[in-house]
């Protein structure tokens, strides 16, 4: 697939907010909706390393992004976003093995994700169970599906 996870650069900021505004409005959501999620969807400049962004990049194109959020021994996998062309054909897949991974490198034990409803299955066939429910931050009355993953140990010595 030749795509390269990497570290998102500050500049890209304006390219991460518009493809993930792009990756949720693939799900039908309309106008309405897209401008009340624009705040949370947005990513600042100065955000992208406290955020450990991360995209999958094919020649130089960005495809998709993550965010792993918060302090070990659980963090957050704050937003995860693939770009809709490009969704079913294993981006997605890769940018959250990557995550885990780096969470797992970071000393991450677990990741809670605040999931889109349409995500939910994804999530799941990446291993992630619901919890719950959490009120969504943007769009009053709308519950999101809390999702946790575990982060397991590998150990080397059998």
């Amino acid at each position: 697939m030749d795509v390269l996870i990497r570290p998102a650069r500050a500049t890209e900021a304006g390219i991460l907010t518009e493809l993930a505004l792009r990756s949720k409005a693939h799900w039908g959501y309309d106008a309405r909706f897209l401008k009340a999620c624009r705040t949370e969807l947005t990513v600042a400049a100065d955000e992208v390393a406290r955020r450990r962004a991360m995209v999958a990049d094919r020649g130089g194109h960005i495809l998709g992004f993550t965010t792993l959020e918060g302090e070990p021994p659980t963090g957050v996998l704050g937003m995860m976003f693939v770009a809709p062309q490009v969704i079913g054909q294993g981006v997605g897949r890769l940018l959250f093995e990557h995550t885990v991974a780096a969470g797992r490198d970071l000393g991450f034990t677990q990741l809670t994700i605040d999931s889109d409803p349409h995500a939910e299955p994804f999530y799941r066939a990446m291993g992630a169970v619901r919890t719950g429910g959490v009120p969504s931050g943007s769009v009053a009355g709308r519950v999101l599906p809390r999702m946790v993953v575990t982060i397991r140990r590998c150990d080397s010595a059998a």
